[in-house]
């Protein structure tokens, strides 16, 4: 299985990291030509949504990834990446996301709760959304304090929270890879 991960900024390093200990083979998507390279899912990390679009349009990044995810390539979205996926942006998930939705750097926190399916994890918010709005054909996988923080559309996952900053804990990423396999 190889996996491709957005790496324009954010925590593109940590995901790499978990994925190569699952034994999944990935590279990074620096520029357009790197997207041409054969691939089985995407990883979009946290960053900040607003610079990551602006870096997707000048490489050229945007319209082929938008067509790929709608023709159902697996994708992957963390904070930044939720964003991404949201009706205001690539539109290929039902949600809407709310931005900065725990405030600032300051209001970046850590806690652990239930994962549907995999139990309690642990979940780091920096700067972090959540998902104010889900549409039909979305299933919210987890909450936090009343709002969801992670869900899944078909072929796409995404979480508020950074599971990549908690190496030890790969259920989140295992979750994925076995979703790419039609576990």
């Amino acid at each position: 299985m190889k996996i491709a991960i957005l790496a324009l900024q954010g925590a593109f390093a940590e995901h790499e990291e978990v994925l190569r200990a699952l034994g999944a083979e990935t590279f990074l998507i620096r520029n357009r030509a790197d997207w041409d390279i054969e691939k089985d899912a995407l990883v979009i990390p946290g960053g900040e949504s607003t610079a990551m679009t602006r870096i997707m349009r000048d490489l050229e990044l945007w319209e082929p990834i938008s067509e790929a995810l709608n023709q159902g390539l697996p994708v992957f979205g963390t904070c930044a990446g939720l964003i991404m996926l949201d009706d205001a942006h690539l539109s290929t998930m039902n949600i809407t996301a709310q931005r900065n939705a725990y405030g600032r750097q300051l209001g970046s926190f850590y806690t652990e709760d239930e994962f549907c399916g995999i139990g309690k994890v642990p979940m780091t918010f920096i700067r972090a959304p959540y998902i104010e709005r889900v549409g039909e054909g979305v299933e919210v996988l987890a909450t936090v304090d009343g709002k969801v923080v992670a869900a899944r559309q078909q072929h796409q996952l995404v979480c508020a929270f950074h599971p990549e900053l908690t190496p030890e804990d790969t259920r989140i990423h295992r979750y994925f890879l076995d979703m790419i396999q039609g576990k």
